[in-house]
């Protein structure tokens, strides 16, 4: 009976273990969306404090354009932000496709689906000061057919 009992204790304390583990795994990776959910609603309003609050002052951004290497710096893609919403926001879509988070360090994809084009977002953020922020992004946009 006493084998049985402590049986049921281990169990129970690996269970309230990994319980707590998959709840701070929950919390953290909330907190790492709230960047990338700024992230989109900067691209959804047009409005620069969203991507602010989403890049870390020294992000970068990287791409192939034209089959040449090419890059930005967050502060120059973020005075680009129009201040109002594109005209086909009403058909475009936006979405987290996943978020990976190993310590301090995440990468994240992220779908963009307008009219013309999907472009598709790899951003590597890293947790400054306590605060997740978006530390670089590269992207790919894919023309769509008319």
């Amino acid at each position: 009976m006493k084998k049985v009992f402590v049986s049921y204790l281990i169990i129970a304390c690996t269970l309230f273990v990994l319980s707590a583990q998959a709840v701070a795994q929950n919390l953290e990776e909330a907190a790492a969306r709230i960047p990338l959910e700024n992230y989109l609603k900067g691209h959804a309003t047009g409005d620069s404090t969203y991507f602010k609050k989403a890049f870390h002052p020294e992000a970068k951004l990287f791409w192939i354009r034209d089959g040449k290497f090419a890059q930005r710096t967050s502060a120059s893609y973020i005075s680009g932000a129009s201040g109002k919403p594109a005209d086909d926001e009403a058909q475009r879509k936006r979405s987290i496709a996943s978020i990976d988070i190993t310590g301090n360090t995440a990468v994240a994809k992220i779908i963009l689906d307008y009219p013309n084009a999907l472009l598709t977002d790899y951003m590597s953020l890293l947790k400054v000061d306590g605060e997740w922020k978006i530390v670089n992004k590269i992207f790919h946009a894919e023309p769509k057919k008319r």
